[in-house]
This record gives C-alpha cells, structure tokens and sequence, in this order.
C-alpha cells in the first residue's frame, strides 16, 4: 500500500510546474501583454509592428513555460534574435540605443538559462532542455557580441586635425583693421576683450603637460542659495575678470568681490542692499564689466584711485548691474560706490522711463558693454507671462556721468535721442538678456534680440517687433541708430532668442582679410557675417519650413539656415530611446501623438515637438574663437522638448501654474495673459524621467570658420550626476557654459552637467584632462597670468538651480606646479 502510493504521487509531482516556472511565466506573460496592448496602440498610430509581435512571442513562450515545457526556451529565443535583427535594422552598432532594445531581454534570458529554471524545467523534458538552452545560450552570445562590438563605436564621431596657427597672418590682419589683441596676462571683459572671442594668447599650458594641472588656490564665496524669496533658477554663472593683481567676481545674490588673482586672499567685498520681494525668473550674475579709465589711451592699468579724483570720483570702474534694475559703479580699488556717476548716488535706475513697472520683472543678468566713452546696457524681461511687460530697450550712457546718451528701441526704432523725460518706452518690445560685443574702431555695438512676449504665439506683434526679434542689430555707437540687422528666425514661435554673444574675428578668406562676426544660434546656426554690414561670408539659404500656425497666427514661408550648422538631423521613430524596451515604447507612442514635421513644427493645441529645444543647440555660453588657426571650439547639445498651446478664456484664470501659486511669486510664468493660449513647455522625457531621444545630448566640436566645415566631434560628458545610476561613461551630455581657448593649444570647459573641468586639445577635440568640481560648473572658465609668472585656469563652480546641478559657492583655479 505504502509502495502504490509512492508510485501515484511521482507523476503528481512530475506533471505540475514549479512555483518558480510560475512565476517566469507570469512575469513574460505580463511583460507580453503589455508590449501587445501597446504595440496595438502604436499601430493604429502608424508606428512600427514589432512590439506586437514580440509581445505574442512573449506570451507564447510564457504559456509553454507554465505547461513545464522546454520548448517555451525557443520561443523567447526566437523573440531575443527577433530582437537584435530588428535593433540593427533600425540603429545599426550604436551601443545605447541598442541596450535599450535588449537589455531586459538579456537579463530575463540569462535567468532562463539559470541552474534553477533548467533543473525545474528537466523535470518534464530532461531530453530536450539541453537543446532549447544551447538555442538560447547561443541568441543571448549573438546579442552580446553585437553590444561589445558597438560600445567600441560612435556614430556620428567625426575626426580630423584642426589648421595650426597663423600668428603673423592674423597680426598683420589685426594691424589693418585695428583689432584688439587678445588678452594675455589679463581678462578684461566677460569674454576676453570686447570682441567676445573667449580667448587667450597665454600659451604656458599645452597638450603635452596640461595633464599636470593641480588645484592652486580654493575660494568660498559664502553665497548661499535657497534663501527665502528665491527662484528655482537661482545660478552662479560667473566669469570672473582679472585686472593687474586682482579677479573681481559677483555672486547670484549681487555681492561683488576682489580676490588676490595669485593667492585667492579677499581684499574687499560689496553687497548692495538690493530690494526685496521681487517676482524673479531667475537670480544670477554673469559678470561685471571693467572701464580703464580715461587716461589709461587703451593700457590695462593695475586698479588704482585716480590721483586727480576728488573723493568718490573713479578713474576707473568696475560696473555691476543689480536684480532690482540698477547699475552700480565701483572703485577697482576699495569696492566702494563711485558718487559721481549717477549724479552723486553712484548709480543709475534702469526703471527711469519703463512701461508697466514691476521690480524683478526686468534687469540685466548679463555684464554691460563698456567703450572709451559708454556703457550700453540690455537687460532680460519677464517670458510668456503677460502682453503687457516692460521694454526691451537697449541704452547708451555715458561712463563718467551716468548719463543717458542714446537709447534705441525696437518699438520706435528710429527715435534714439534721449527720451523725454514725461515719456515711456514702447510696451513688451523684444529685449537683449545676453552678452553683447563691440567693434570701436567700426564704432558699433552688436546686440543679440530676444522675441516679444509671448513666445509661443505671435498673432499681435508689432512691426518693429517682427522686424528686429531673434536677431543680431548692429548699433551705432555714437547715434544707437541701426546700422544693419541679420535675422536668424522668422517669426519667431520657438523662443529661439539669440542667446548667444556674438564673437568678432577678422577672417582671412583668399587674399582678403574680412572682419567677421559669428552668431551662434538656439537653432545650431553659426552665421558667419562680414561685421560692417551683415552680409554672409559662409553662405546663408532659406529653406521651406512647416506652415499651419495656431489660430490668429501664421508661419513664416522660409527660415535661414547657414553653412555652417550643427542643427540635430530630424527625429525618426527609431531615434526613440529609453532605460528599458517599454519605456522606450512610451516614448513612440507620445512621438506619434505629437505634431512634428521636423525643424520649425509651429506650436499646437495637440503638442508640437520642437527640436532643438529652447534649450539651444547653443545658448548664453557661446563659443570661443581662435583668431591665429581660424576656427571654432563649440559645444553643440539637442534636447528635444514639447510645446503645447492651451487655449485660454480670459486673463485671470490660471492654467498651466495651478492654484496654490505662492504669494508675490513670479506672476503665471507661461500663462501669457493677454494672449489666446496659455503655453505647456517640458522636456520629452520618458515615464523614468529619461530623455525620448537616444543619446548623446552633447558634443564638444571644432569648425572652420572660413570654409564653414565641421573638422571634429565627439561626445562629451557623463550622467554620473544626473541619473539613479552614477555610470562614468561618456554618453554625451548638454552644456551650459561657455569653452575659453589658448594660443597654447588647448580648450577648457566646466558647463557639462557632470560636475568636471576639463582640458582638450584644440587641434582633434581629445579630451587630454579632467578635474572633479565639488559642484556644477554651469559658467564659463577663463585664464590669466599670476604675479608668479604662471597660467592659472579659473572655474566658478556652484550649479544651475533649474538643472539640477549641486548648488555650491567654489572659485577654484588651477596652474602647472610651481618650478
């Protein structure tokens, strides 16, 4: 009795699945059906049929799996070589894409090869396990052969020598059209010198020992952010200048400071008492601005109080613009207010003669233009809030005084005298929140514009608004009348502001030698101009752009596109990335829900992808430009993001912000109350909070600025700081901040999201060094000479509130070991 029973209980046991069987086949059968019902759904939306299929594979095998069958093995093999022909088909030997079309495949078919589910599974089919796990042993091997393959790979890499330089060229070049020098021991101006080229003619570091750059000195600013009142968008995006002996720097909470440029000892500090309670968009200091003085004829002079000055007269000046719309000038030497200027307050209101007042709602986060006898001053207005902002205005005052000189606005171009005192300027004109460059001996100030609010809905602008946004505007220095103007964007529906400064070389193109302005633009473009009057030097063709605005609105026929562009290609459904194949399948379901037909898709009701996005290819970090080899180091980034029109019924109601908006926030950022449409702008992230599109997300690049050619790209940055997982790897990351080169041959860069300075060589882009921050770079190095005769490299390191970076209040410079 007892040996009967033993026998019928056998095959009991032999006939039921195990519990672990279960659950394998639970999960591919949940895994399955998910990929079918999405699948489904993105076949109806015009996509591709294989997460259809690969989920009925899916569920097939799950099914065979739970009957204790050997065979399920080969139909999850059939789904993994399914898989890997159909990831090679769409993006070849391109590492990340691919993981993320296998990578749950692989893991889940390494389980299935386990000892456990083998043992389970021989339990049916001892025979034939072996063979289904050699199928699958042998897919899994294919798909992992494909992947080290493609790690060793970058599509897209583009590789090529850089032209050496040209240094009696582009001196006899400097000598005919009167160029400034490049700056050498110093670092006048924010970028550089007037011209904004973001380079040095130091040439002490050089490929061949950069790799032995050592911290020299660490400085805390004691800037801390979070403070009450603060908006998320709370930066230190400072680039110091070095004047004689000393750095002089501001912070995002406006204290200006000098530092021993050698040591990095404080001498002195100001904090201006700034108004409270402002509604700011963002908080932040780019720089300062630094007037030699008028009996320096041109010389950098060590900072010094004007021996025939009465006391709080400067020689001198240090000029720092203030979040509550001032400019504030300063002794180099004590830091203290220079009385004279202003009419003895030490300062000038930049509200005198503004429409629609708010304080917050209007300032310069970018340093002033500084000339033998002006500064000329732009300032950032409120976007997408309202149609009834402040002026953009642009204005000239004198640099002793204070006072106003020219001013020039785009809603009444053509009247630059100074305005009447019981007048206003024209309401919610396009502005000028970057950094703008000038040419004295052209005597003209270059002036990047920004759109009239909003920026997503353009059916009531104004002539002169349509005419000047998203440009750069020659100004004559001595009138502010138009000399020419380049318009990078047609009607501009993309706040795709120029936010870059525009970097000013004297080309050599033939025998010719031609004085050049290059643009960077959110778009990619970099439009090479003859700087007298605007007209290209690297051709510029208007392409056809998708039409079919939103209500009341229209599209431009054409947009101009230049030679020289590293405008992303357009996104395809395979381009759709993400952690995982479902994420990855969210993604090509949100991509065909949205309205794109590449470059320049208008906004919608429905969605609109835009990309680039507002992000920029560039923005306000620039480029740097190297006047000897004539080429650019750029660092081009594509982000795609998602606009959405929300239609609105009238001015008060809030729309996109909610209804627990704190008390005297920021006024409805993207309500845009006097418009017909609200706007939803966000990044096209995944379900993971992954971007929708495959990396990389940034380059670092050089150009050659005559011929229009890219030499080399690659991508640069990791996500070691900005995802769950700190991988070290280089996939490519965005970029906010500007590169500065050396005659020596190499370019830095901190602006990556990961927290690194680095060091490349000017000639092929290699990444020759690199040094951990102890917080995001987001601003752009520059370098000097110290009173110890070496190059020092100077960092500000303290992150972009926005971005996400770690917030910090690190100046950190480094040189070679002293000898």
């Amino acid at each position: 009795m007892t040996r009967s029973s033993a026998q019928f209980t056998q095959p009991a046991e032999s006939s039921s699945p195990s519990a672990l069987l279960v659950v394998v086949a639970v999960v591919l059968g949940l895994a399955g059906l998910a990929l079918v019902v999405a699948g489904a759904w993105l076949i109806a939306l015009g996509g591709s049929w294989y997460y259809l299929v690969a989920g009925l594979g899916l569920i097939a095998s799950a099914l065979l799996l739970r009957r204790g069958g050997g065979i399920g093995l080969l139909f999850y093999a059939a789904v993994v070589l399914l898989t890997l022909v159909w990831a090679l088909w769409e993006v070849g030997f391109d590492w990340w894409p691919l993981a993320a079309r296998g990578d749950v495949f692989f893991v889940i078919g390494l389980f299935l090869l386990s000892p456990w589910v083998a043992r389970a599974l021989a339990r049916r089919d001892a025979t034939g396990i072996g063979r289904t796990r050699a199928v699958l042993g042998v897919v899994l091997a294919a798909f992992l052969l494909a992947a080290v393959f493609s790690w060793t790979r970058e599509p897209g890499r583009i590789e090529g020598i850089a032209p050496l330089p040209d240094a009696s060229g582009n001196a006899a070049a400097a000598a005919a059209l009167a160029s400034p020098p490049p700056p050498k021991d110093d670092w006048t101006a924010y970028g550089g010198t007037g011209f904004g080229q973001r380079y040095s003619a130091l040439d002490q570091i050089t490929p061949a020992n950069v790799g032995q750059l050592e911290e020299a000195w660490h400085f805390r600013t004691g800037d801390v952010r979070g403070q009450p009142g603060d908006p998320e968008e709370t930066t230190f995006e400072v680039t110091p200048l070095k004047i004689g002996e000393r750095l002089f720097l501001c912070t995002p909470h406006q204290a200006v400071i000098a530092l021993n440029a050698t040591t990095g000892e404080q001498i002195w500090r100001y904090t201006p008492d700034i108004q409270k309670s402002l509604a700011l968009q963002h908080l932040t200091c780019r720089g300062l601005s630094y007037y030699a003085g008028s009996t320096a004829q041109g010389a950098t002079p060590t900072p010094s109080p004007s021996p025939s000055a009465p006391a709080g007269e400067c020689d001198a000046k240090l000029f720092m613009p203030t979040a509550d719309g001032r400019v504030i000038a300063l002794s180099p030497e004590s830091g203290k207010p220079c009385m004279a200027f202003g009419g003895g307050s030490g300062q000038i209101d930049l509200w005198k003669n503004m429409p629609n007042v708010k304080v917050g709602s209007y300032y310069s986060t970018s340093p002033v233009v500084v000339t033998r006898s002006l500064i000329v001053v732009g300032g950032t207005v409120l976007d997408n809030v309202s149609t009834k902002e402040t002026s953009g205005v642009i204005r000239a005052f004198d640099v002793n005084t204070g006072a106003l000189v020219w001013n020039w606005d785009s809603g009444n171009p053509d009247e630059t005298a100074p305005i009447a005192a019981d007048r206003t300027y024209t309401v919610n004109s396009p502005n000028s929140w970057s950094i703008s460059s000038v040419d004295e001996a052209l005597g003209l100030v270059y002036v990047p514009t920004g759109n009239q609010p909003p920026d997503q809905w353009g059916g009531k602008r104004t002539e002169g608004a349509e005419r000047y946004s998203s440009s750069v505007v020659a100004l004559d220095l001595t009138t502010g009348r138009v000399r020419w103007s380049f318009q990078t964007v047609h009607h501009d529906l993309w706040d795709y502001d120029v936010p870059s400064q525009p970097s000013l070389i004297d080309l050599r193109v033939g025998s010719e030698t031609i004085p050049a302005l290059v643009q960077p633009t959110k778009q990619g473009e970099l439009f090479v101009l003859d700087r007298r009057n605007g007209r290209p030097i690297v051709p510029v063709n208007e392409r056809p752009a998708p039409q079919g605005a939103a209500t009341g609105d229209r599209t431009a026929p054409t947009q101009p596109v230049s030679g020289l562009s590293f405008d992303p290609p357009a996104l395809k459904p395979s381009d759709m990335w993400g952690g995982t194949i479902f994420d990855q399948l969210a993604c090509r379901i949100a991509f065909h829900r949205l309205r794109y037909e590449g470059r320049f898709t208008p906004p919608s009701t429905q969605g609109s992808l835009i990309y680039p996005g507002n992000f920029g290819v560039f923005n306000w970090g620039s480029i740097a430009v190297d006047p000897q080899r004539q080429i650019a180091f750029t660092t081009p980034a594509s982000l795609a993001f998602v606009s959405q029109l929300v239609p609105r019924a009238d001015d008060t109601t809030l729309y996109v912000q909610g209804k627990s908006r704190p008390n005297d926030s920021l006024p409805a950022l993207n309500e845009n109350f006097g418009a017909p449409f609200a706007i939803k702008l966000s990044a096209f992230t995944s379900v993971l909070g992954l971007p929708c599109q495959a990396p990389p997300w940034g380059h670092v690049a050089g150009a050659d600025l005559r011929s229009g050619k890219v030499i080399w790209m690659h991508k640069n940055g990791t996500v070691r700081d900005s995802s769950p997982l700190p991988l070290p790897f280089a996939m490519g990351v965005p970029n906010l901040g500007g590169p500065v080169m050396t005659a020596g041959g190499v370019a830095f860069l901190s602006g990556t999201l990961d927290q690194y300075v680095r060091g490349y060589d000017v000639g092929n882009g290699k990444e020759l060094w690199r040094s951990r921050l102890p917080a995001g770079g987001q601003a752009t190095p520059m370098t000097y000479r110290g009173s110890d005769g070496r190059q020092f490299v100077l960092v500000a390191a303290g992150g972009h509130g926005s971005l996400g970076t770690r917030t910090g209040d690190h100046v950190i410079a480094y040189a070679l070991p002293k000898r």
